[in-house]
């Protein structure tokens, strides 16, 4: 019997191999076609359309700085509060839609899944890029806002910055894996997911400074409130835009320290979410 030349053919692969993550990125087209469509059908028959980008995290940090900061007197301690406040906001806010939209990815995707096969990772990889994308209008003008507060410009800047981001999409991502696939079978795990997220505001330091943990906790919960993942990417965004305008910036030690720490976290994370993922993505068809 005779091989078919398709067979033998160095770029030929059998439907329904993937590569995990790997493979998301090799197929760049489908996945720019999916961030596309994620993007503009967003706020698809909204009058106010991309505005809300700038309406939801604004209407947050009023909400926090009336009664944080104004209400229980936070902003008295905290010089330039409402930049503290707001460079801490964006980092949770992009953790919470990274986390959530990755998790709800095949979900949502159920009849393109259902009819066709195409490396599922692309489902969660084009909803993070969607994440970061309305979470670069925050970011600029929370620069902006820091720059007419007399920021300055030093190189670790945008070093930390970039770490910060990274920090919290890779986490993101990884947790966004983990239960996205749990999801499938277990409906029930977007609970557990609004549960971690109802906690993560308050985890780290965005409506307090993080001196009050370290004054009142053991050193070794410090240690760990510290190498928490969402933290660490808090206290860098409070290093970029809040501390070059505050003289009296306390900022924690070791920082960087703590970041690598849970930049390997986050590795790890990445790492779980993935191998649980592809565990079960072969039931995903049948299980949606």
């Amino acid at each position: 019997m005779t091989q078919h030349p398709a067979l033998s053919d160095p770029e030929y692969s059998t439907p329904g191999t993937s590569r995990g993550l790997i493979s998301g990125f090799q197929h760049r087209y489908l996945l720019s076609l999916l961030l596309k469509k994620g993007v503009i059908t967003r706020y698809y028959g909204s009058a106010l359309g991309w505005a809300w980008s700038y309406i939801r995290p604004l209407a947050q940090f009023f909400m926090y700085y009336v009664v944080i900061g104004i209400l229980l007197g936070v902003s008295r301690g905290v010089e330039y509060f409402p930049v503290y406040l707001f460079s801490g906001i964006i980092m949770v806010n992009l953790f919470s839609e990274t986390f959530r939209s990755a998790t709800d990815s095949i979900v949502g995707n159920r009849a393109l899944i259902q009819k066709v096969y195409l490396p599922r990772e692309l489902f969660p990889l084009a909803n993070v890029g969607g994440a970061i994308i309305h979470f670069a209008p925050q970011a600029v003008v929370l620069f902006l806002i820091s720059v007419l507060n007399g920021w300055h410009f030093e190189w670790i800047q945008p070093v930390a910055f970039i770490c910060a981001v990274l920090i919290v999409v890779l986490f993101g991502l990884g947790l966004g894996l983990f239960f996205g696939a749990l999801n499938v079978l277990y409906r029930d795990s977007k609970n557990f997911v609004d549960l971690i997220l109802m906690f993560a505001t308050w985890t780290s330091p965005v409506l307090y400074p993080f001196i009050k943990v370290k004054d009142r906790a053991p050193e070794w919960i410090y240690n760990i409130y510290m190498s928490n993942p969402l933290t660490a990417a808090v206290e860098l965004s409070h290093g970029v835009f809040w501390a070059p305008i505050a003289s009296g910036a306390e900022r924690p030690e070791g920082i960087f320290i703590y970041a690598a720490i849970a930049f390997g976290i986050a590795i790890f994370a990445l790492i779980i979410g993935q191998l649980v993922f592809r565990k079960l993505e072969g039931k995903f068809a049948q299980n949606l």
